[in-house]
């Protein structure tokens, strides 16, 4: 007698075992019979046994952290390896102000900025208006009579403040801040001996319990449901512990993240007061922006957590592999996009001692010098002696393509479906299969990608190569090495197998390019400067620049003094070099960064003269060309 599967999660397939075990009982008749009355108890057992399995299912799943699906359990699951998910980060603006008091009656000796909101955007940004605080007083001297706010940092919510007292008596007491969308970092606890006392501590957030000793004021925090925060103070063995009656105070800012990123203007709305506490009344004064507000960033994904958290986990609070340092970082660093690190035992010639890291932030290409200072500060407590952090700047290595796509007259027009295979490859572009390091992009797949953007395409041609750009120093003798990661086709053994765009150099009159001669066994060559005569003809100006090596995709310039270049990219004179890739299969290497660049690239509309039935025969048919245009320099 078969038994009906629990575990089923198939309303018919349940009622389906119900009815076969009846059968073989042989004691029950109407049961398959849809107009009984038995028909009714049948589909009642079968939805119960339904929604008993859909609970078992989700239950078992739920108990699992790469099987959770709900954040409450995923955070839990989380907390048990140690981890704690990444708040969302206010967006901060720096901005610089000042007040004259040359005509005050009293002269303050200084001035106090308080905490909480001190301004909000001078416009609507996204049709709103949002307020930046600033999580703790800010005091200046009064000199010559003007108060001076430089640099201030400010973070954009509102600022909230908590107070609790601690009843030694209620054991399961809990402190929990009510709001959400906290930025964590921002948090600041005060704890008094009682409401009434004016002797304050100052308790400073605790990530781990490494060297917190019995006596230190710190205190940790665990996200809980619905995303807010719980207080956790120490016992008298990790931390101090807090007495009966003591009174905490916590302030906190409240966020929208990465919703004002950008905001460029403000208007002055915070509070002065002087040295002896009284406020200070004065004309709103101007604010300066120094930089405009950014690194703000939603709460850590529930994808971001199942990665993270073991790699955490693993890593122990101590940086020594590779993995170690991809883990720490984006909890380090919250606008930590993509990371890529790497031994320098790993280079050629190798740098031992060294780790090599590079960060591809959400919001922008390059990581401030500022930034990288923090972030190398900050992981000297996790990085072991004798290992020295090196923080270096992405490299973007560009893929471009050159596209005849074919199609189908009747089936569509040439400009509904080009926009509709320019629409596919721009959401190729953006998509996590190419923007992270280590990616790989695969020509099929990109191919098929075009193919599939429309019935009416027939087929497609597509040519790609892949480009670096140089940023030049101008005026100065540099040397440069382009590296590309992937190996060189050689396609012209007498030269001219990498082209760049135009640039001036000191001593030569003109503009010049880049260009390269192999070898006899053409696995290296020599790199040369040369113009265009009146003919489009190449003349080498300067042999023997620099060395390039096809095998490993890399060209290494001897010193030279650039000018000027024909191209410049975010206010930088640049030179973009461009090479065909022994495979058409792309991979970004180390610290290289894959970019589809759709703006550089060409997208050709071909009528399909044969699928269409203009032409039968094919004797109009319109063959591209399988190769990169360009015979000597970038087009």
């Amino acid at each position: 007698m078969s038994l009906v599967n629990v575990a089923s999660l198939d309303f018919s397939e349940i009622k389906e075992s119900i009815k076969s075990y009846l059968r073989a009982d042989g004691n029950f008749t109407d049961y398959d019979f849809e107009g009984s009355n038995f028909t009714v108890l049948l589909d009642t057992l079968a939805y119960n046994t339904y929604i008993s399995a859909y609970n078992a299912n989700m239950l078992t799943n739920e108990v699992f952290l790469d099987g959770a699906t709900l954040r409450e359990n995923v955070v839990s699951l989380a907390r048990n390896l140690g981890y704690l998910p990444r708040s969302v980060k206010a967006s901060k603006a720096r901005v610089s102000s000042y007040i004259d008091l040359s005509t005050f009656a009293t002269n303050p000796v200084s001035i106090t900025l308080r905490k909480g909101i001190v301004a909000t955007s001078g416009v609507t940004f996204g049709g709103r208006s949002y307020v930046y605080s600033i999580p703790e007083d800010i005091t200046v001297p009064v000199s010559q009579g003007l108060a001076i706010f430089e640099d201030i940092d400010i973070y954009e919510g509102a600022f909230i403040q908590n107070t609790f007292t601690v009843n030694s008596n209620n054991k399961n007491q809990k402190f929990i801040l009510q709001n959400p969308r906290i930025d964590t970092s921002l948090i600041r606890v005060e704890v008094r001996e009682s409401k009434n006392s004016n002797i304050t501590r100052v308790y400073k957030l605790a990530d781990n319990l490494i060297d917190v000793k019995s006596t230190d004021d710190v205190f940790f925090i665990n996200e809980i449901a619905d995303q807010r925060y719980e207080l956790i103070f120490g016992d008298g063995t990790f931390g101090s512990k807090l007495q009966n009656n003591n009174y905490i105070i916590v302030s906190y800012v409240v966020t929208n993240g990465e919703k004002a990123n950008g905001i460029d203007s403000f208007k002055f709305s915070g509070r002065f007061f002087d040295n002896n506490g009284s406020p200070v009344k004065v004309l709103a004064p101007l604010v300066t922006t120094i930089e405009a507000a950014g690194y703000g960033s939603p709460i850590e994904s529930i994808e971001s957590i199942k990665k993270l958290a073991p790699r955490v986990y693993a890593s122990q609070n101590r940086a020594v592999t590779a993995s170690d340092y991809e883990a720490l970082i984006p909890q380090i660093y919250s606008e930590t996009d993509s990371v890529s690190v790497f031994g320098g035992e790993e280079l050629s010639p190798p740098k031992f001692g060294k780790v090599f890291i590079s960060i591809k932030p959400k919001n922008g290409s390059y990581v401030p010098n500022i930034v990288k200072d923090n972030i190398k500060t900050s992981l000297r407590k996790y990085a072991v002696a004798g290992i020295v952090p090196e923080l270096i700047d992405l490299k973007f290595l560009y893929i471009e393509y050159d596209a005849s796509v074919y199609y189908n007259e009747n089936l569509g027009k040439a400009t509904y479906v080009s926009e509709l295979v320019q629409n596919n490859l721009v959401k190729y572009a953006q998509s996590d299969e190419l923007n992270r390091y280590g990616s790989r992009f695969k020509y099929s797949k990109f191919l098929k990608l075009i193919d599939d953007s429309s019935n009416a395409i027939t087929s497609n041609i597509t040519n790609v190569q892949i480009r670096r750009d140089i940023k030049a120093t101008v005026g100065t003798f540099s040397e440069y090495e382009i590296c590309f990661g992937n190996k060189f086709h050689v396609k012209n053994p007498s030269g001219y197998n990498i082209k760049s765009s135009g640039f001036a150099v000191e001593g030569i009159s003109g503009t010049v390019y880049l260009g390269d001669l192999p070898s006899a066994a053409m696995d290296k060559g020599t790199v040369f400067l040369f113009k265009l005569d009146a003919s489009n003809q190449p003349i080498i100006i300067r042999s023997n620049i620099g060395d390039i090596d096809y095998e490993k995709g890399e060209i290494k310039l001897n010193a030279v003094n650039i000018i000027d270049t024909a191209k410049s990219k975010f206010g930088d004179k640049i030179i973009e070099v461009s090479t065909l890739s022994q495979s058409y299969d792309i991979i970004g290497l180390q610290d290289l960064y894959l970019q589809l660049d759709t703006e550089s690239s060409k997208l050709k509309m071909v009528s399909d003269v044969i699928s269409s039935g203009i032409d039968l025969s094919g004797s109009q048919y319109i063959v591209s060309s399988s190769h990169i245009n360009g015979k000597y320099i970038r087009l």
